[in-house]
């Protein structure tokens, strides 16, 4: 017998992080399991690429797994070796290898797992359905297993992105297309001088980018996007924009633009830069998004989301550089509009498209398409088992805007019917739709620390006495008899 038991569903970064959160607040007695389908505990999908020029999109001062010790992850940078920083100089305000986060995030979690007692158990395996167990949960996995616990919490990261609707969908089951541009095969045994075609500009593009002109691609590449909007560099040194006249920030959507807007051109014309201007709203963007009218959120998405991703979400200048470079030499071509159909030729395929400035069609041709559109949010649609499980037994309901699933205040999720549930819990990604910004790793520290609290908060230690019936129930069922037993 335990206290309580927690289990997070999800070892990538959310996951890993609410893990050692909950680890420091709980009482030493509460069982955490950390639960993972693949071979990656503690990297994920973003930390595990071992491309030494996919890089942090936030200083590594402020990548820190704890808010208390802000230096925790530049000084574990100082403590290693030169093989492993592979000739990164790791300084504050330095963009770093997303790798050596990812060798961060592991060396935290071995850490714990050499510390003594059996309260923080790693499960490899594929949950694949939950059910209620009379006041616990029975998360089983694929191969058969079950676990219980009395709290679970989906920290399931990001899906695959989700292919353009066309008229005949069975390209994408051909050998020219790539649905996951992280998938090990996205841009292996591919012809040099071959055409390629990339499905979104955002900063999936951008390393996908990377990784092409990495492997000495001289072929054009292509990206399409509805927009052609990229991201923005990162400003060489942090500048302080001219102060505020106002104290507080519009709630409303109109308002809320007409304000960053008039202060981003105030700080221009003051001679100033205007990335502090978008910078100074982060610690309030969720208090601003949840005090939004619904209908503002949903004009917010369809009209104004592009324009403040490339804003809020930059890239290192280094990376910039490399970027700006391939469109000048004309590799790098991004064009304009909507994908319509495919017309596969021989070893190629033509990829009809919509101009977004008129009616008129224009065609690329490519001898690959990769799918660099960002993760698909919209859990309505996401075929993995646990989804669809949850979603079929009615435990939880994609959010209204369909950029995850719905979840309170305190991340519990809510049911199909609009309860509010006492046991199932959400971190990271999928919680955007009630938070909007859970992409970066200092919001998501910030909701794991949170959420940790919380759920330390509904945790109940063994009592003393209790705590010694069970040991002492274990000892006995150790002991070897003595003395003579004829």
């Amino acid at each position: 017998m335990r206290a309580n038991s927690i289990a997070i569903i999800g070892a990538g970064f959310s996951g890993t992080l609410l893990s050692l959160h909950l680890l420091r607040r709980c009482p030493t007695d509460t069982q955490i399991y950390l639960l993972e389908r693949s071979q990656q505990f503690g990297r994920g999908q973003a930390y595990s690429t071992g491309n030494p020029n996919h890089l942090l999109n936030v200083p590594a001062a402020r990548m820190s797994a704890f808010h208390d010790h802000p230096r925790d992850f530049i000084d574990w940078l100082h403590r290693q070796p030169p093989h492993v920083l592979a000739g990164c100089v790791p300084t504050d305000n330095r963009f770093v290898p997303r790798r050596l986060f990812g060798k961060y995030l592991r060396h935290l979690l071995n850490e714990e797992l050499k510390r003594p007692g059996d309260r923080y158990e790693l499960v490899r395996g594929d949950v694949v359905e939950i059910e209620r167990a009379g006041e616990r949960l029975n998360l089983r996995l694929r191969r058969g297993r079950t676990v219980t616990v009395d709290l679970a919490v989906l920290a399931i990261g990001n899906f695959p992105p989700e292919p353009p609707p066309v008229s005949d969908p069975s390209f994408y089951d051909g050998p020219l297309y790539r649905p996951d541009p992280w998938a090990p095969n996205a841009v292996t045994d591919l012809d040099p001088d071959a055409s390629v075609l990339l499905i979104g500009t955002g900063l999936t593009m951008i390393d996908t980018v990377i990784s092409l002109l990495d492997r000495h691609h001289r072929g054009p590449i292509h990206a399409l996007s509805r927009h052609g909007l990229l991201p923005h560099r990162h400003a060489a040194a942090t500048a302080t924009p001219p102060s505020s006249h106002f104290d507080s920030y519009p709630a409303s959507l109109a308002a809320l633009a007409r304000y960053l807007h008039r202060e981003t051109a105030r700080a221009v014309t003051a001679g100033a830069d205007w990335r502090p201007v978008i910078d100074a709203l982060r610690p309030f963007t969720c208090d601003v998004w949840q005090t939004m009218s619904a209908e503002d959120r949903a004009r917010f998405i369809r009209h104004l989301r592009p324009w403040w991703e490339i804003h809020r979400h930059r890239v290192a200048s280094v990376i910039a550089d490399r970027i700006n470079a391939a469109r000048d030499e004309g590799q790098l071509r991004v064009s304009v509009g909507r994908i319509e159909r495919f017309e596969p030729i021989g070893q190629a395929v033509d990829v009809v498209y919509r101009k977004r400035s008129s009616n008129d069609r224009a065609t690329i041709r490519a001898m690959r398409v990769i799918n660099c559109s960002g993760p698909c949010c919209d859990y309505a649609r996401i075929p993995h088992p646990l989804v669809r499980n949850l979603l079929a037994r009615g435990f939880v309901r994609p959010d209204p805007l369909r950029l995850g699933l719905d979840v309170s205040g305190t991340c519990a999720l809510i049911d199909g019917n609009g309860a509010v549930s006492r046991r199932l819990f959400a971190v990271g990604p999928v919680t955007k739709g009630a938070f909007w910004e859970m992409t970066a790793v200092p919001d998501i520290r910030r909701q794991c620390e949170f959420l940790a609290a919380h759920l330390a908060a509904h945790v109940k230690p063994v009592p003393a006495a209790a705590r010694l019936t069970v040991a002492l129930q274990g000892q006995r069922a150790t002991e070897r008899p003595t003395g003579d037993n004829t």
